[in-house]
């Protein structure tokens, strides 16, 4: 017999709410999930696995409407693998240039915590006075 999760269990695995996973089957990211005759979703470990990509997909800023257009082609089966494929490209692209944001804020906190490291061990930011300060620009 196929191990099945409740929603409970899976909410807990994901560190999710059972109320997001609620909200992803009644916006359709779960028609894969099956449920008993009394309505109770019962996920399997598949079912866990789509949820991971689901969330990897929303922690890239990616809209629900759109992670159900993937949720579909999916259902479709092989005739939208381009689409997927595609989708998955842009999605790189779009973390790629997150990346990039969060390295920029990173060099800048940086600097910040060795301007205070240094003007405390100095006992006043005076040290710092002459010093030019460039601040990266954000596009």
């Amino acid at each position: 017999m196929l191990k099945t999760y409740s929603i409970s269990e899976v909410a807990k695995e994901l560190n999710l709410t059972a109320y997001t996973l609620r909200y992803y089957d009644k916006e359709g990211l779960m028609p894969f999930v099956e449920r008993t005759a009394s309505r109770t979703r019962l996920f399997k470990e598949s079912d866990i696995e789509a949820l991971k990509v689901i969330e990897c997909l929303k922690s890239t800023g990616m809209p629900i409407k759109e992670i159900k257009h993937f949720i579909d082609w999916c259902s479709d089966g092989d005739s939208t693998l381009q689409q997927r494929y595609e989708m998955f490209i842009e999605r790189k692209a779009t973390v790629e240039s997150q990346l990039e944001e969060l390295n920029k804020t990173m060099e800048l906190i940086k600097h910040k915590c060795w301007y205070y490291k240094t003007a405390l061990e100095a006992g006043t930011e005076d040290i710092h006075k002459n010093e030019k300060i460039e601040i990266p620009t954000t596009n």
